[in-house]
């Protein structure tokens, strides 16, 4: 496809769909979204990217193998599932520590967070891998 429209309008949009992408992943916890919803997003703009341009284009824009994103993600998850194992709690149990920011005060980690940004590369890997190959065809 070969939309100038489309390609004009993309170098607006995708920045910022994956800033929304981003904020729908922080903000997941405790209200809709997460890893799932922003990596659908984030997948959705690089869906909008290989249509406007090519798919040799998209690769040069991630720079990484879908394959190896969706790897690292299910590592990643798995890590935020073994941790609380590690102090004797139940697999996938919730474990915090609180770093001390100046400018911002407080703020709390946890392993919820690890696995979502795990979950989170999982589904922009998987959608990458299956739209560049439909596309690729």
């Amino acid at each position: 496809m070969s939309s100038l429209i489309l390609r004009t309008t993309l170098r607006l949009i995708l920045p910022i769909l994956l800033l929304y992408s981003v904020f729908l992943f922080f903000r997941g916890h405790n209200h809709v979204g997460g890893g799932f919803t922003g990596g659908l997003v984030a997948g959705a703009g690089f869906a909008l990217y290989a249509l406007a341009y090519r798919v040799s284009d998209l690769k040069q824009l991630i720079k990484i193998e879908p394959q190896t994103l969706l790897s690292v993600g299910l590592l990643i998850s798995l890590v935020a599932g073994l941790i609380p194992v590690l102090g004797n709690k139940n697999f996938l149990s919730g474990e915090w520590i609180t770093i001390s920011m100046p400018r911002f005060g407080d703020i709390a980690l946890g392993t919820p967070l690890l696995f979502e940004l795990g979950v989170y590369l999982v589904v922009v890997g998987a959608t990458l891998t299956i739209l560049m190959n439909l596309m690729e065809e």
